[in-house]
């Protein structure tokens, strides 16, 4: 497919505010082979005009600019992007080849290390009674020590190994095994070791494990399983990826083979890397040895694929585990259907927790929330609500977490009457009170609706109750607020918003902006003006320069420096809005500048879309403002088209989409208005809601009879 190319023809810096300075040529490639059936030109009783032989010297300058030119094009269109961390996923694991004449090498061992077994010791309840009191004393050196000169007993191998793992702060195991070395009563056997790391561990101490392993080495005490199973683990927890798999390394370097925990916490740390071929690697050289993958490294490997919305990866996993009879437990359910949402399946996750209840495996808070975000996604609001009964009836575990989802995906779908019901709930229950982002969907909610009396009722309640507000509730209600024409009460609840500790946001600022958009000048846009100058006083001054007499460039240099600082989500908002500003106040020159440059931005992507049966205009993601402006761009260029012969399709359409919230309608209903203002051929779609096309002989005959 041709891509779409902007040009400025005659850019005039010194334009007139109430004509558009200069002209937009969209240049459409057509493919290299054209069938002559859906392309012809305008005008049947002449042929095409010959093409201009062009100047070589002058062309060949032009394809061939140097690499400064193209950089300094390059640097004047780029914004910049905060960084996105990527992870290509190899989904199939590659397949290990193995001689069938030799045996296959193990890679782990399939017996885990036994635990030293404890003979009966008669000084154990006095050494418990010691013990209790060194968790209770002062978590310091001079304390500890202190308190272990009364010691009941001398510290023999049995009595110092029941003291040691018996101390739950990892700063006191590191004082006692400090004092033990010092003592010299024993040699610090391994097993000293592996415990005093396992409470490290609980602590998430690495350093330390890591400097106690380095002194076994230098010691000539042996690391066994448990020991490098510790080390890896810890570094796990601590997040030191890139240290877990130096030390499993390690490891099979000394001829020491894992146990399947280590094994299991191994693959772990190489899917958090991203290193899925390596984790299939692993898998399928331990599943050659002999090894059967437990629920747990079966929920890394679901993990793993989900996170990367892979389903045939998931599916992989569901075929293992029925192939080898593993049953999965909730944890591994949990994970399924959080892998199953990101590879947007919502279908087979129902099946999933069907499956799951079946099996008797009760559901937790995290399963119900996982499948609520799931059904909220795909706006399968009866699914989502008919759960919401069932947990009600089977006495599920509910948290705030869940309450909160429900509320939001009521919000998204529009669902007021249930989300009432659902925060009435929450209002008499014990243990789940709503709160700040409770309050947050409700507002969301009212102002989708335009339910303005209930939102500002909300706002009050949050006041008495006391209950933070926090920047998104400030931007629903300030949006409701706007649209209704309510000015007083929208600075009132800005300035009550900022009192109480909100920071405004681009999200807040672009709010604000949209209201100025279509906000009436005089006393209520200025009252407007000085809440945006409060949250973004470089939008205002933008926004007055509009009216100015400023050049293109710069205002083009003062726009990207706005976009950079800009969060990347509200960007379009932003160039939305202002392009709505410029309309508002007849500067539809303006307009047509800052469509320009929001498209040399990247802002619109999909705006143009081409097939050889089709161009279509796709405005759904624009304002109204924004969306006059790109069309009446469009229909110029076809105009021109027509006017130079040149090939059309046989169709043209334009897309405003259908929305299904109150306000989404208005987009559709403005754009029909403006395309019978411009008495543009276009007719809206009885199949298709949202979608207007024409004719390519539509078009022709359209613009030949404006020439006449």
């Amino acid at each position: 497919m041709a891509s779409t190319f902007f040009t400025a023809n005659s850019l005039d810096l010194k334009h007139h505010h109430n004509q558009i300075p200069f002209t937009f040529t969209f240049t459409f490639n057509s493919p290299k082979r054209i069938k002559k059936s859906p392309f012809f030109y305008c005008n049947s009783s002449k042929s095409p005009p010959k093409p201009s032989i062009p100047d070589l010297s002058e062309d060949t300058k032009k394809q061939n600019p140097s690499l400064a030119d193209q950089l300094k094009t390059l640097s004047t269109t780029t914004l910049s992007d905060p960084p996105q961390k990527t992870t290509q996923l190899l989904t199939k694991p590659k397949s290990i080849w193995v001689n069938p004449t030799k045996p296959r090498p193990s890679v782990l061992n399939l017996q885990r290390q036994k635990k030293t077994s404890y003979s009966y010791n008669p000084q154990i309840r006095d050494l418990k009674l010691f013990s209790k009191k060194l968790n209770d004393c002062e978590n310091s050196e001079e304390a500890f020590l202190k308190v272990l000169e009364d010691i009941p007993h001398p510290p023999t191998r049995e009595n110092a190994l029941l003291v040691l793992n018996s101390l739950k702060p990892w700063e006191k195991a590191m004082f006692f095994f400090n004092w033990l070395k010092t003592q010299d009563s024993f040699p610090m056997e391994t097993i000293f070791y592996n415990v005093t790391m396992k409470s490290l561990r609980f602590g998430r101490q690495f350093q330390l494990i890591e400097d106690l392993a380095n002194e076994m080495i230098s010691n000539g005490v042996a690391l066994d399983n448990i020991t490098y199973s510790t080390i890896i683990t810890c570094a796990k927890r601590s997040n030191l990826f890139d240290k877990a798999v130096e030390w499993f390394e390690r490891m099979y370097k000394t001829g020491l083979m894992p146990d399947e925990v280590t094994y299991s916490a191994v693959l772990d740390v190489y899917a958090k890397l991203g290193k899925v071929e390596e984790v299939m690697s692993l898998y399928e050289r331990g599943r050659a040895s002999g090894w059967t993958p437990d629920a747990i490294a079966f929920a890394v490997l679901a993990k793993m694929f989900g996170e990367a919305g892979d389903y045939d990866g998931i599916r992989y996993v569901l075929q293992e585990m029925k192939s080898l009879d593993v049953k999965p437990n909730l944890v591994v359910f949990n994970t399924l259907l959080e892998a199953m949402g990101k590879a947007g399946k919502p279908g087979l996750a129902r099946s999933l927790f069907e499956e799951m209840v079946a099996a008797g495996v009760s559901p937790d808070a995290k399963t119900l929330t996982s499948l609520v975000k799931i059904y909220g996604k795909a706006r399968w609001a009866r699914d989502a609500l008919d759960l919401w009964q069932r947990m009600k009836s089977n006495g599920w575990p509910m948290d705030f977490i869940l309450y909160n989802t429900l509320l939001s995906m009521c919000a998204d779908l529009g669902l007021q009457e249930e989300a009432e019901n659902l925060f009435d709930d929450m209002k008499q229950s014990v243990n789940c009170k709503p709160d700040s982002w409770s309050y947050t969907a409700m507002l969301n909610i009212y102002g989708s609706g335009g339910n303005v009396e209930k939102a500002m009722n909300l706002f009050e309640e949050m006041s008495r109750e006391n209950v933070a507000i926090n920047v998104m509730g400030c931007t629903c209600l300030i949006q409701c607020l706007g649209r209704a024409k309510k000015i007083d009460e929208l600075v009132t609840v800005f300035d009550t918003s900022v009192a109480r500790g909100v920071r405004p946001d681009d999200r807040l600022s672009g709010c604000l902006l949209s209201v100025v958009s279509y906000c009436e000048s005089g006393e209520d846009l200025d009252k407007v003006i000085t809440c945006l100058q409060k949250s973004n006083p470089r939008l205002v001054s933008f926004v007055d320069s509009l009216e100015s007499e400023v050049g293109i460039e710069t205002l083009k240099n003062e726009f990207k420096t706005i976009l950079n600082e800009t969060e990347v989500e509200a960007r379009r908002p932003f160039c939305n809005c202002l392009i709505d500003i410029c309309r508002k106040r007849n500067l539809i020159g303006r307009a047509h500048e800052l469509l320009y440059m929001g498209t040399m931005y990247g802002l619109y992507p999909g705006l143009h879309t081409k097939t050889p049966e089709e161009w279509r205009l796709n405005v759904r993601s624009l304002s109204v403002g924004a969306a006059h402006t790109a069309f009446e761009e469009w229909v110029r260029t076809l105009s021109e088209m027509v006017n130079r012969y040149e090939p059309l399709p046989e169709l043209l359409s334009a897309s405003t989409g259908a929305g299904t919230h109150k306000y989404s309608q208005g987009l559709g209903n403005a754009f029909e208005s403006h395309v019978a203002k411009l008495s543009a051929p276009f007719r809206a779609s009885d199949e298709k809601p949202g979608v207007f096309f024409a004719s390519r002989e539509d078009i022709v005959s359209w613009v030949q009879s404006k020439v006449v």
